[in-house]
C-alpha cells in the first residue's frame, strides 16, 4: 500500500522519518545533560516518564478498547516481555557509553545495527540472503576484526547496542507485528515499572539520588525523558506507514552519523586512525547493503509492473 500513496503522504511520511531519526541523533546530547545521574537512574526516569506519557496519550485520546483482547494473548505478552527487557538493556548500555564519554562507540554500535538485523535474519528467520547483502555483512564482519584488532580489545559496547536492539527488532516483528507503537510501548513500560521504582529505591539506598539535587533545568530534563522517548517512536511509526521500508533504511543512517559528529565536534572525543578506518569500512558496507535495497525495489516494482491487472475482456 505504500508504493502508491499519495505524494502527500509520501511527503509527510518521509519528513516524520527525517523527524524520529534526527530526535535520536541528538540523544547523545540529551543524556550527557543529565549527568550525574547514573545510566541505572537515567534508565528508571526513562521508563516511569515514557509509561505516564503513554497512559495520558491513551487516556486522552480514549483509545482503550486494545487492552482486554490483549491480556489475553499470554503469547504476545511473554513476547512483549522479552522486548521489554531487550530494549531496557539497550537504553542502559547505551546511556552508560554516553554519559562515559564513548558516544562515538555507540554510533558504531548504531551502524552495525543494520548488519545484525540482516544476521539475524539468516540464523534465527532462515532468510536468505542476495550476494551483495552477503558482501556487506562479510565487509562489517571484517570491520569489527579490524576493530578489534587495531585497538586491541573488542568493542563490546557497540556490539551490544547493536545485538540487543537487533533481538529486539526481531522479537517485535515475531510477536508484536499487530500492536501499535504507543500500545506496544506502553506495555513494555507497565512490564518495566516495577524494576524501575526497585532500581530507583536501590540507587537512592547505595549513593542517592540525582532528581532535583541540580536545579529546574536538570530535573525537567529527567522528567522529559519520558516523552523524549515516546515522540521519535511515534513518529517513527506514522512514517512507516507512509513510504517504503528502503526509504526508512536509508533515512536511518542519519542517527549515527549524526551521534558521530555530535561526539567529535560537540562533546570533543577523540577519534584515533584506526577508529575512523574501522568506520570507513562500516560505511563501505553500508553502502553495499543501501545499493541491494534500492535494486531490490526497483526489481520488485517492475515485477509488480509486468502483472496484468485486468484479465477480463471490457
Amino acid at each position: 500500500h505504500v508504493v502508491g500513496a499519495p505524494q502527500g503522504e509520501l511527503g509527510r511520511g518521509t519528513a516524520l522519518a527525517f523527524a524520529a531519526y534526527g530526535i535520536w541523533g541528538l540523544f547523545p546530547l540529551y543524556f550527557d545533560a543529565l549527568k550525574p545521574a547514573s545510566a541505572w537512574e537515567i534508565l528508571a526516569h526513562r521508563i516511569l516518564w515514557t509509561l505516564l506519557f503513554c497512559v495520558l496519550l491513551i487516556v486522552a485520546t480514549r483509545d482503550v478498547d486494545w487492552i482486554r483482547p490483549v491480556l489475553r494473548r499470554p503469547r504476545l505478552l511473554a513476547g512483549i516481555t522479552v522486548a521489554a527487557l531487550l530494549i531496557a538493556a539497550n537504553w542502559v548500555i547505551y546511556v552508560a557509553v554516553v554519559t562515559a564519554g564513548h558516544t562515538s562507540e555507540a554510533a558504531l554500535g548504531y551502524f552495525l545495527n543494520p548488519l545484525v538485523t540482516v544476521a539475524l535474519g539468516v540464523l534465527v528467520l532462515g532468510e536468505r540472503l542476495r550476494v551483495l547483502q552477503w558482501i556487506a555483512v562479510a565487509i562489517g564482519l571484517g570491520a569489527g576484526v579490524y576493530l578489534a584488532v587495531a585497538s586491541g580489545r573488542v568493542p563490546y559496547a557497540a556490539l551490544a547496542l547493536a545485538m540487543s536492539f537487533g533481538l529486539y527488532s526481531l522479537t517485535k516483528k515475531k510477536v508484536g507485528g499487530s500492536l501499535q507503537a504507543v500500545h506496544g510501548l506502553t506495555l513494555e513500560t507497565v512490564i518495566l515499572a516495577p524494576a524501575a521504582v526497585v532500581i530507583l529505591l536501590v540507587v537512592s539506598s547505595r549513593t542517592g539520588l540525582e532528581f532535583g539535587d541540580h536545579g529546574a533545568l536538570h530535573t525537567w530534563l529527567l522528567v522529559g525523558s519520558g516523552v523524549a522517548t515516546a515522540v521519535p517512536l511515534l513518529f517513527f511509526a506514522a512514517a512507516a506507514r507512509r513510504i517504503p521500508l528502503v526509504s526508512i533504511g536509508l533515512i536511518q543512517f542519519i542517527t549515527p552519523l549524526m551521534q558521530l559528529l555530535v561526539a567529535v565536534l560537540l562533546l570533543d572525543e577523540l577519534m584515533s586512525r584506526e577508529r575512523w578506518i574501522g568506520f570507513g569500512i562500516v560505511w563501505v558496507a553500508l553502502a553495499v547493503l543501501s545499493v541491494d535495497s534500492v535494486l531490490a525495489l526497483r526489481r520488485g516494482r517492475r515485477a509488480a509492473a509486468a502483472i496484468p491487472t485486468d484479465d477480463y475482456p471490457r
